[in-house]
């Protein structure tokens, strides 16, 4: 290790990571390398509260359910409902029970309780209702957009019509639609009607926002607007899930991810006035670059969302990827990234990927993950970040 490649790092603090930051940044992208490993969350929670503090962040979207994250929301917005609850209903993936979430929601809830509403921190989630054995029916957010709007004007479509179209939810969450495309109900010619009707009960939505903000509120068209995108996508998704083509599971990916950078779209819009919002997810949602994968002897690629999104906002975008040394019997060679970052100091590390780049006389090679659970770093696309945090063991 040379005091070059030390130079490049320093220990891991709010601050050293936001020095790496163009002062424009509306959204930051902070990425995981792997699910269910605490120090990440916990590592988010550190950055997060910085953010808060020092930054003007008033927002963080989290990799779980759009739709179940509303009700995390109202509890640390507004104290509605209790802590368990909001863990327990609020998170999908079961990401409810990691100890770090739930202390997440506690000090957004405790951080809010004595100011005003303006001020507030809110919790967000991105991902659509999907799992990890399928999609939900689009029922719950079909049905949410056209009470709102038949509250205020006259639809063309009935709730007789839409639910007479959607039949038994059973046949959309069917698990074996995963792997069957003759299962999925996605392209059946109810399943085109109830496309047409999400379209148009969506535009108008939008056809009359200065009315329906008027006589409801801001906050209310904005979560009739997330059930009018999570409609569109799940119908959207479904009918990938019926698609024959060869490119079939490549797609559904993509078709995530779109939704995923669709929902951080809404959310930097609507929270521009009052500050940035940090996103966190895993690296490969996040990531500038195209994302790909190995699975059932498949090369899988899409658009990542951070791909997506980063062409929408350019250098108002920022992504931190993170990565890791040593994890039980899983020890980094010393020619890769992770084996060279391991020689640093710092248990837990921010990189200046520009610095670092100049300071290495090779590219280091890929490391080859221990498990299907970890996607290492591609040490070819690091400039494509704008900080590297490193956390030596987990």
């Amino acid at each position: 290790m040379t005091a070059s490649i030390r130079d490049a790092a320093r220990p891991f603090s709010g601050g050293a990571l936001t020095a790496l930051l163009s002062p424009d940044t509306l959204l930051l992208g902070l990425g995981e390398p792997t699910h269910g490993v605490e120090a990440f969350p916990e590592l988010r929670n550190e950055l997060f509260r910085h953010l808060v503090e020092h930054e003007g962040y008033r927002s963080i979207a989290l990799e779980t359910d759009c739709l179940s994250a509303l009700v995390a929301d109202a509890y640390v917005a507004d104290g509605t409902g209790t802590l368990d609850d909001a863990a327990g209903r609020g998170f999908s993936h079961g990401f409810g029970a990691s100890p770090a979430n739930r202390e997440l929601l506690r000090w957004m809830r405790a951080h809010n309780e004595q100011r005003p509403r303006h001020e507030r921190l809110r919790f967000h989630g991105f991902d659509g209702p999907l799992e990890t054995t399928g999609a939900a029916s689009p029922r719950p957010a079909l049905t949410a957009l056209h009470a709102y709007l038949a509250d205020h004007l006259d639809p063309a479509w009935s709730r007789e019509t839409l639910d007479d179209l959607l039949g038994p939810d059973e046949r959309w969450t069917d698990p074996a639609a995963l792997t069957d495309p003759a299962r999925s109900v996605g392209r059946t010619p109810e399943a085109a009607q109830l496309r047409l009707a999400a379209d148009d009960l969506g535009v108008l939505l939008t056809l009359h926002a200065p009315h329906l903000v008027a006589v409801t509120s801001a906050e209310e068209h904005w979560r009739a607007g997330l059930h009018a995108r999570t409609a569109t996508g799940l119908l959207r998704y479904h009918a990938g899930l019926a698609d024959t083509a060869p490119t079939r599971v490549s797609t559904l990916m993509g078709l995530r991810d779109a939704m995923m950078a669709d929902n951080l779209d809404a959310v930097v819009r609507r929270e521009a006035r009052r500050g940035p919002v940090l996103a966190f997810a895993h690296n490969r949602h996040l990531q500038r670059d195209r994302s790909q994968v190995r699975f059932a002897g498949q090369l899988l690629q899409w658009w990542s969302a951070g791909a997506v999104i980063g062409t929408r906002l350019g250098d108002r975008y920022a992504f931190a990827a993170t990565t890791f040394g040593t994890r039980g019997s899983d020890i980094p060679p010393p020619d890769t990234l992770e084996g060279l970052l391991s020689t640093l100091p710092h248990a837990r590390a921010v990189l200046d990927p520009g610095r670092l780049a100049a300071a290495l006389d090779r590219k280091p090679a890929p490391r080859v993950p221990a498990d299907h659970t970890y996607f290492s770093l591609d040490p070819a696309t690091t400039d494509r970040t704008d900080a590297i945090l490193f956390v030596r063991d987990i």
